[in-house]
C-alpha cells in the first residue's frame, strides 16, 4: 500500500478553495498510484476557525464540503472537519473521516482538547467517546487527532492529561497510527515534535504517519514538516518546511515481519534564525493574501526594524508590491534619510519622502493655548510619532495596501512605542521578535543575499526613535541583550522575579522591566495582530487583564552583575 500526506495550506472559512485543493492533491497522488491520501486537522474548515464554529451555516458548508470531497474523491482519504454531536455536551467535535468509494466509512473524533496558548478548543467541541481503529487493504490503523499524541510527561512537563487515547487505540491491535494535525510553529517545535513521536511509536511499537498543516492564518503560522516514523521512532519519511508538499510512504504488511516503511526525507534547516525568517516570510504572504491586499506600505525610518519588515515584505509578495516611506523631522539624522533611501534601492521597492515639519507645526500652533504654561516633554515626540501613523494610514486608505507595524517584541513588551503612531498598522510582522533577534535575522538576510540588503550602517548604529535631540533607546531602556534575556525568562519561561535576579540580573534591572511589562497591557491590547513565533508572544495566547493592580515583586536584593 502507499499513503500519501497531503501538506495543504488552507484558508479558514474558504471551503469551496480547501476543498479544491484536497481533490488537485487527491488527483496527483492517485497519478502517483497511491491508494490512500491523508490531510491535517480541520482542512475542510481551515484552522483555528474559532468563533466561526458558532455559526450554524457554518458548520453546515463544512459538512457540504465533506459531502463534495467524498463524492469526488479519485482514491480514499483521511480529512478533518467539523463533526455535529446529536447526543449530550458541546454541539461538535473536531473530526475526521475516512472516505472511500462515494461513502464516509468511519468517523474518529478528537478526544484531547487544548485549552492553552493559543488553543481554546473545549470552548466548542466535545471530546471523543469511542477510538475503533479502521480496516483499509488489510491494515488496521488508528486514528487521531493533534492533542492527542501530546501525553508524554516526561517530554512535555506542562501537560497532564487523564486519559491517552494512544494507549486505548494501541490495546485495539491496530498495525498502523494515523496522526492529522494543525501544530503552529514556534522555534525549536519541530524537535520537540519528532522526540514526541519517537518516543509514541517506541512505546506502542507502532509506525505512525504525522499530517501537518502549513501556511498562515490570522497570528499562527504552521509549518508543516509532515513525516513518517516506523515503531522503532527511525524517521522513515519528511515533508519539507514552510511550503506545501506532497509526499509519499510505502507500506508493506506481512503477518510475519510487520509493517514494513519506506519513504523520502526532505532536509531543512535547524537554525532558529532560518527558520525564523522563513515563518514571517510565509506569515506575512498568507495574511496579507488571505485578507485580500495585494501591497504593503512601510514607514522606514533607517532603522533595523523597519529595514527587516521591509525586506520580509519583499520576501513575502515581491518588491513590485511593497511601499516604503520616509518621513524625517528636524530631529532626523541624514544617515537615518541616507539609509532609508540606501535600503529601499537596494530592495528595489517604491519609496517616498514625506518631511513632517509642517505638520509638527501645525500642530504646535493648535494646541498653545491648550498647553499654555506647559513645557515641552514626551507628548510633543508622541506626536511626531502619530503623524508619521496618519501617513501611512492615509496611504492605505487612498491605494488600499497594508499597512506593515515595525515594531519589535522588546518595544512592545515595555511599553516603548507610541498608540496610534508607530503601532499603527494591519499587521506587525516583527512583533514577537526581541531586539537582539531583529539584528540576527538582519545579518542573515545580507549573510543569504550575499550583499548588504540592508545597510551595514543601519545594523552597526545605536537605536534610536529620534524624537529629539541626540536621543537614544537605551536613555530610556537597559541594554537590549539584559531587556531580552529579562523578557524572555519572565514572559516565555515564566520565571518568578528571583528566579530572574538568580540568572545574573540585578534586582532593580528585573523589577523595572517587570513592572513595565506589566503596566503596558493596554498599549498590547491595542497593537495590531503580530505573527507568532515564539513560545509564548503577545497576541492571542496572551491573556492578562488591563484593570488589575497585581505587581510581582522580588525579594533577592543583593546579586547579579548586569
Amino acid at each position: 500500500m502507499k499513503i500519501a500526506l497531503g501538506q495543504i495550506n488552507t484558508t479558514v472559512g474558504d471551503i469551496t478553495a480547501n476543498i479544491e485543493k484536497m481533490l488537485d492533491f487527491a488527483s496527483r497522488a492517485k497519478k502517483a498510484k497511491a491508494d490512500l491520501i491523508v490531510f491535517p486537522e480541520l482542512a475542510v474548515a481551515g484552522y483555528p476557525p474559532l468563533d466561526l464554529l458558532l455559526k450554524d451555516s457554518f458548520i453546515q458548508a463544512n459538512l457540504e464540503g465533506v459531502h463534495k470531497l467524498k463524492d469526488s474523491l479519485e482514491i480514499p482519504a483521511i480529512v478533518g472537519f467539523v463533526d455535529i454531536n446529536h447526543g449530550k455536551g458541546k454541539h461538535l467535535y473536531n473530526a475526521c473521516a475516512f472516505l472511500e468509494d462515494g461513502a464516509i466509512k468511519a468517523v474518529q473524533h478528537k478526544t484531547l482538547l487544548p485549552t492553552y496558548d493559543v488553543f481554546d478548543e473545549d470552548r466548542y467541541f466535545q471530546p471523543a467517546s469511542q477510538h475503533t481503529p479502521i480496516l483499509f487493504r488489510d491494515i488496521n490503523i488508528g486514528l487521531s487527532i493533534c492533542e492527542d499524541i501530546w501525553t508524554r510527561g516526561d517530554i512535555l512537563e506542562k501537560l497532564s492529561y487523564q486519559i491517552d487515547p494512544l494507549q486505548i487505540l494501541s490495546e485495539k491491535k491496530p498495525e498502523l497510527l494515523i496522526n492529522i494535525s494543525a501544530s503552529p510553529f514556534a522555534v525549536g517545535k519541530e524537535h520537540i515534535r519528532q522526540e514526541l513521536v519517537k518516543e509514541q511509536t517506541r512505546r506502542h511499537k507502532l509506525p505512525m504517519v504525522y499530517v501537518n498543516s502549513v501556511g498562515g492564518n490570522d497570528q499562527l503560522i504552521f509549518d508543516g514538516r509532515s513525516f513518517v516514523m516506523n515503531e522503532k521512532g527511525e524517521l522513515v519519511a519528511l515533508a519539507k518546511a514552510f511550503e506545501e508538499d506532497l509526499i509519499f510512504v510505502d507500506v508493506d504488511s506481512r503477518k510475519e515481519t510487520g509493517v514494513k516503511l519506506q519513504g523520502t526525507i526532505e532536509e531543512f534547516s535547524s537554525d532558529r534564525t532560518v527558520n525564523t525568517l522563513a515563518a514571517l516570510v510565509l506569515g506575512t504572504r498568507d495574511y496579507m493574501r488571505k485578507c485580500g491586499f495585494q501591497k504593503a506600505v512601510i514607514g522606514l525610518s533607517g532603522g533595523i526594524d523597519s529595514a527587516v519588515t521591509a525586506a520580509i515584505a519583499v520576501k513575502a509578495v515581491g518588491k513590485e508590491n511593497v511601499m516604503g516611506i520616509a518621513m524625517p523631522s528636524p530631529f532626523s539624522s541624514q544617515h537615518s534619510i541616507d539609509d532609508a533611501r540606501e535600503l529601499a534601492e537596494s530592495l528595489g521597492i517604491e519609496f517616498h519622502i514625506i518631511p513632517i515639519e509642517p505638520a509638527m507645526n501645525a500642530y504646535d500652533t493648535m494646541l498653545a493655548g491648550l498647553f499654555q504654561g506647559r513645557g515641552r516633554d514626551v507628548t510633543e515626540e508622541n506626536i511626531q510619532a502619530r503623524i508619521r501613523g496618519a501617513i501611512l494610514m492615509a496611504a492605505s486608505n487612498k491605494m488600499g495596501h497594508l499597512v506593515l507595524a515595525t515594531g519589535n517584541k522588546s518595544e512592545l513588551a515595555v511599553g516603548y512605542c507610541t498608540l496610534y503612531g508607530d503601532m499603527c498598522g494591519g499587521l506587525a510582522v516583527i512583533s514577537d521578535l526581541p531586539k537582539m533577534m531583529v539584528y540576527d535575522v538582519a545579518r542573515y538576510i545580507n549573510e543569504e543575499a550575499g550583499k548588504p540588503v540592508i545597510p551595514v550602517s543601519t545594523i552597526d548604529k545605536p537605536p534610536s526613535a529620534e524624537l529629539r535631540p541626540n536621543q537614544l533607546d537605551q536613555d530610556s531602556l537597559p541594554p537590549y541583550v539584559i531587556l531580552d534575556g529579562i523578557l524572555h525568562a519572565y514572559v516565555e519561561q515564566r520565571r518568578k522575579p528571583d528566579e530572574i535576579i538568580r540568572l545574573g540580573y540585578r534586582p532593580e534591572v528585573v523589577q523595572d522591566v517587570i513592572n513595565r511589562i506589566d503596566r503596558n497591557e493596554y498599549k498590547r491590547k491595542q497593537a495590531a495582530p503580530g505573527l507568532k513565533v515564539s513560545s509564548r508572544a503577545f497576541g492571542m495566547g496572551w491573556r492578562m487583564p488591563i484593570a488589575q493592580r497585581f505587581r510581582e515583586k522580588a525579594t533577592v536584593q543583593a546579586g547579579g552583575t548586569h
